[in-house]
């Protein structure tokens, strides 16, 4: 068991490794979850599960939501059902990882988290606003992180519209495609059972589409959500002690160099030249050929107006 729980740290503790920690952070409160039900279904206090789940979930009735405000961030790491967890992380790490690779895990987080709370808003709005729902604003609660997988899987769409994954029985298709798919389906879905979570759907999507626009015309939705990280980073962060001599403040500012060239913010402008090299590679051998550099120059050639 302690093996188990020493690769879950292992991999959480790894550096450039934001997708598979969301993914396990959903994972872990899932068998949580799971755990903590088995546990009191057996001591005959099911009704305290009910309570812990209801604090994760997100309400429709705005006067139940001013008492959990922090459900507008729980409901979208919280999962009951084994299909609903391996549908949104497998939907995640598809179209996350082609995030991850052209635009960095900052906007990665940004894009879930935006997507999810997107998301929450539209569901709250759309019980409170449409006749349709209003009826059903009592007792109506949604988890789940379909919303911000949404996001992040429209942000890749937007991107990428031409990239292509290649589906069972299917064949290749274009990631553009499979996006509009899911979202039509969530729109055929929104007078169903499950309604306002599809229509939520919706509002993480259009996050995800909008994400991408406003990037490529220099502006970063992100920026209040780096801001709040570099803030938890920096709480968080382990001080070494303060040795200060000549040769190791060389050392530093040799690795402080080698990292700044690292970032995706330090890569430069490429010509004409180098855009014609990248998009020849892409026409002979595809996109996942592209080095990750190569990758984040054909971002930043598309922002060129």
């Amino acid at each position: 068991m302690s093996g188990i729980f020493d690769d879950f740290k292992r991999e959480f503790t790894k550096t450039d490794n934001t997708l598979v920690r969301i993914i396990l952070i959903n994972v872990v409160v899932f068998l949580s979850l799971l755990l903590t039900k088995v546990i009191f279904t057996l001591g005959q206090s099911s009704e305290a599960y009910v309570w812990l789940v209801d604090m994760l979930r997100l309400p429709a009735a705005p006067r139940e939501f001013l008492y959990k405000p922090w459900t507008i961030i729980t409901y979208f790491f919280t999962h009951e059902e084994i299909f609903h967890i391996l549908f949104n992380m497998l939907f995640l790490y598809w179209f996350g990882r082609l995030v991850d690779e052209y635009l960095g895990s900052k906007r990665l987080i940004a894009l879930y988290i935006l997507g999810g709370i997107a998301g929450g808003v539209a569901y709250v709005a759309i019980y409170n606003l449409l006749p349709y729902f209003q009826s059903q604003v009592a007792g109506s609660q949604m988890l789940g992180a379909s919303a911000a997988a949404f996001s992040v899987a429209v942000g890749a769409s937007t991107l990428l519209p031409n990239y292509t994954f290649n589906l069972i029985f299917i064949g290749p298709i274009r990631i553009k495609y499979i996006a509009f798919f899911y979202i039509i389906l969530s729109l055929a879905q929104s007078i169903g059972p499950n309604a306002g979570g599809n229509l939520a759907h919706l509002g993480g999507a259009l996050t995800g589409f909008l994400f991408i626009k406003f990037l490529q015309n220099g502006t970063d939705m992100g920026k209040p959500l780096y801001v709040l990280m570099a803030i938890w980073n920096n709480l968080f962060r382990r001080r070494p002690p303060m040795r200060v001599t000549h040769r190791q403040k060389e050392v530093q500012r040799t690795a402080s160099a080698y990292s700044s060239a690292a970032s995706p913010a330090s890569v430069e402008m490429p010509d004409q030249d180098e855009i014609d090299s990248i998009l020849d590679k892409i026409s002979k051998s595809g996109y996942e050929s592209l080095t990750k550099e190569e990758k984040q120059k054909l971002f930043k050639a598309s922002q060129q107006k």
